[in-house]
């Protein structure tokens, strides 16, 4: 963005120094697509950040209590903003979209805090002491939420090539955010509990919100107790339901359609028009006229711009467009728009068009451009005969996918040819060389700048070519002459059957090119395309709407298959987002498994404790992953870049329930109460904080769920996932993490506390009963 200003900045003074016959317009302008999405998320920020309050604000009916996880959210951001700017980050999509995911959980920690110290108070503590018991209390909870929550994303950090530059940035915005938002909880959410908190002993006046909020919240935890008893009496309920999950795990992932990057609408398209192989280029230029009249008659198109016939990046039977469409608010969909001016360009004659929105994230990668369609599969080998036959079969094969919007190779094999043959005898004896007639050839045709014109006030480059009607037609080479290295008198047959003589003089060492030459016209390719070196097609294809990358990639790797045997030389590779895309989805499983080992190893050393972890992390991960792609399944959605950061999400945040209920059975398991009553006791006095951290996480991804904006489509698959996945994993955690926790915790007590390396750093609660120490639960909780 900076440069793109200061290129701006420059626009006056370049008008200023251009003839008034000279007009300037910038037609090209990425940054403002850029600008709007970022606005976007801006505001997307704000939204979640106003429904995060309320959720808060419901739940403790205060305004005070509000204020302070309503300090500790930007005071955390603020944090992570000053250590972005120390690593020198940049404001981009990517790190917007963290802090906005980051601000549904960002205040999990405070809330933890904060309603324990309100818990205590209700139950007659003084405000300072009950900060202070809750600071001894629920420390260790919070630093296990915010450990474990930071580690889902250290396998992000270390991905290597492109990927892991698209990753590395997000992934450290949303571990710095963490971790200050851990940090903040600790040290000033305690200090403004103290200071701002109102008493909440017996007979103190409630405000309406509280007394009405409270009082049906009270209701709630008794129905979940109620239910909760109700479940653990018919625990093997446990087991289909778990088993059931298992099943939607490999049901979603083989059933989802894959994609990178799900389609957006950034305001922005760039596209092809292919006419006839070997047309002129005063043809294209025809073609070119009619295609910009078909673009201007389209409503929705601010600007556009195109080039044919004459560009260096493409054939010279092809032609570009880029178009820039109006405010979101003024115009429909992008698809519909190109489904419209694809109908429109297509009743041209002798051309196809083919158009592709462009993302606001646009990734390219390989020996491709995305000027010829967004996806690419390149096949090379080192037998060019190989190549181009494995060329034509497989486009065979891939014109029958019906997925394909379009599907075109760089191999033109079609193209009119002049093949010229220079006759070395004969040129031997009128002394013309093979590099003479090069050099003429190159003089002729190749338009290149012979000499350079430097003015006080400019410079000129001359160009040697002959005229445009001297050369349209194959006859003209005849006009063309090519110096001797003799001289004198001498006489020969041409090829007209002839004699051509030369004498001294002005002319004496030209000869005719037709003297020392023969000309074919022939069929054969437009140019000869190259990958590492090796002779190279390359197939670009576009997808309809609803069709997914991953159906397309798999298509193409079976058709390549089929024909590869007959053909070992010749190897095939994806390009662009296509090649990431499969990065991304080969090593999906693998960063999973990393970020949930890495918190297992954290969560075992914070509890010492091999079964633990397992008990605070099985019970939601699984769930969670199952609610997240069954919602993405329901919407029609599709699994891409953004729905991987969503899973990872849910990985760190749909454990923090599970924390936060065995942290506080442990404790009450520590002062001598029994499994079932602790566990019990744990879940209904951990009921509020889970629910209102939920929400808050709900609260904070339904924005982007909703997908409002430019380009917001896109990231809709990222909120999609969040909530369906908080949603599902909240019905089931609440009711199997006890029962997962009562089975783990008689196999710690019965199998893996006989070993010494596997004991327990907890009570072990075989002996106690033996020895009559453990005490029971009190009254209350029965």
């Amino acid at each position: 963005m900076e440069v793109a200003n200061s290129v701006k900045a420059l626009f006056p003074e370049l008008r200023a120094s251009l003839p008034g016959s000279i007009k300037f317009t910038p037609v090209f302008d990425r940054s403002q697509t850029i600008v709007n999405s970022a606005d976007e998320v801006k505001w997307t920020l704000i939204i979640a950040f106003v429904l995060v309050v309320a959720v808060i604000y419901v739940f403790l009916g205060r305004a005070t209590d509000t204020l302070i996880p309503a300090v500790a959210l930007p005071m955390s951001l603020l944090l992570t903003v000053a250590v972005m700017y120390m690593l020198n980050f940049s404001i981009n999509n990517l790190t917007l979209l963290a802090l906005t995911l980051a601000i549904g959980f960002l205040v999990d920690d405070a809330i933890v805090f904060l309603e324990n110290v309100v818990r205590r108070a209700e139950h007659g503590e003084s405000i300072p002491k009950a900060t202070f018991n809750s600071a001894g209390e629920i420390s260790f909870t919070i630093l296990s939420m915010t450990l474990s929550l930071a580690a889902v994303f250290i396998p992000l950090v270390f991905i290597p090539g492109l990927l892991g530059r698209i990753f590395r940035e997000f992934s450290v915005t949303i571990i710095v955010a963490i971790l200050a938002s851990g940090l903040v909880s600790l040290t000033l959410t305690p200090l403004m509990c103290a200071r701002i908190l109102g008493e909440r002993k017996a007979g103190h006046k409630r405000a309406w919100m509280e007394r009405h909020t409270s009082n049906f919240i009270q209701r709630v935890i008794a129905a979940y107790g109620r239910a909760l008893d109700w479940f653990l009496n018919r625990a093997w309920l446990t087991v289909p339901i778990l088993v059931a999950c298992i099943l939607g795990l490999w049901f979603f992932f083989t059933h989802l359609p894959f994609t990178l990057l799900p389609p957006g609408d950034s305001g922005f398209i760039r596209g092809l028009f292919i006419a006839k192989e070997g047309s002129s280029p005063a043809q294209m230029r025809a073609y070119q006229a009619e295609v910009n009249k078909k673009i201007q008659e389209d409503p929705a198109v601010g600007q556009f711009f195109t080039l044919a016939g004459f560009s260096s990046r493409s054939a010279l039977s092809q032609g570009l467009m880029f178009l820039f469409l109006k405010p979101r608010g003024e115009r429909p969909p992008v698809d519909q728009i190109i489904l419209r001016l694809q109908k429109s360009l297509g009743s041209i004659p002798g051309i196809t068009a083919v158009l592709t929105p462009s993302p606001v994230l646009q990734i390219s990668v390989g020996a491709t451009s995305q000027t010829q369609g967004q996806y690419a599969y390149t096949i090379s080998g080192i037998v060019p005969e190989d190549v181009y036959t494995v060329a034509d079969q497989l486009m065979e094969k891939l014109q029958q996918f019906k997925g394909f919007a379009s599907v075109r190779s760089d191999y033109y094999h079609d193209t009119p040819n002049l093949k010229i043959d220079i006759n070395r005898d004969r040129a031997a004896t009128y002394g013309v060389s093979t590099s003479a007639i090069q050099s003429l050839m190159r003089n002729a045709y190749s338009q290149n700048y012979v000499y350079l014109i430097k003015e006080p006030d400019d410079q000129y480059q001359v160009i040697l070519e002959v005229k445009d009607k001297e050369r349209a037609h194959p006859g003209d080479l005849d006009d063309l002459y090519v110096r001797s290295n003799t001289s004198g008198n001498f006489s020969a047959s041409g090829s007209g059957g002839g004699t051509i003589a030369t004498t001294t003089g002005n002319m004496s060492n030209l000869v005719p090119l037709r003297v020392v030459t023969s000309t074919k016209e022939v069929i054969g390719p437009q140019a000869v395309n190259h990958l590492n070196q090796f002779t190279s097609v390359t197939f670009n294809f576009n997808l309809l709407p609803n069709v997914a990358i991953g159906d397309a990639t798999k298509f193409i790797e079976d058709s390549f298959a089929q024909i590869h045997p007959n053909y070992p030389t010749v190897q095939g590779i994806f390009q662009g987002e296509t090649l990431v895309f499969q990065q991304l989805f080969r090593s999906l499983p693998l960063l999973l498994l990393a970020a949930v080992f890495v918190m297992y190893v954290i969560l075992g050393i914070l509890y010492e404790s091999y079964v633990h972890p397992f008990t605070v992390l099985f019970p939601a991960i699984v769930p969670a992953v199952v609610g997240g792609l069954a919602t993405l399944y329901l919407f029609h959605s599709v699994l891409s870049l953004y729905s991987v950061i969503g899973l990872f999400l849910l990985l760190g945040i749909v454990k923090k329930n599970g924390i936060m209920v065995v942290d506080f059975a442990l404790q009450r398991i520590d002062e001598g109460w029994d499994l079932r009553s602790a566990i019990h006791e744990a879940s209904m006095e951990r009921f509020r904080p889970i629910m209102m951290t939920t929400l808050a996480a709900l609260m904070g991804a339904v924005p982007i769920a909703l997908g409002f904006g430019q380009d917001a489509a896109s990231r809709r698959p990222l909120g999609l996932v969040i909530v369906g996945g908080l949603i599902f994993s909240q019905l089931i955690t609440l009711f199997v993490t006890p029962v997962i926790y009562l089975w783990l915790e008689w196999f710690q007590e019965h199998v893996l506390d006989k070993v010494p390396f596997l004991r327990s750093a907890h009570f072990h609660h075989e002996d106690e009963r033996a020895k009559g120490e453990m005490r029971p639960a009190p009254a209350a909780v029965h």
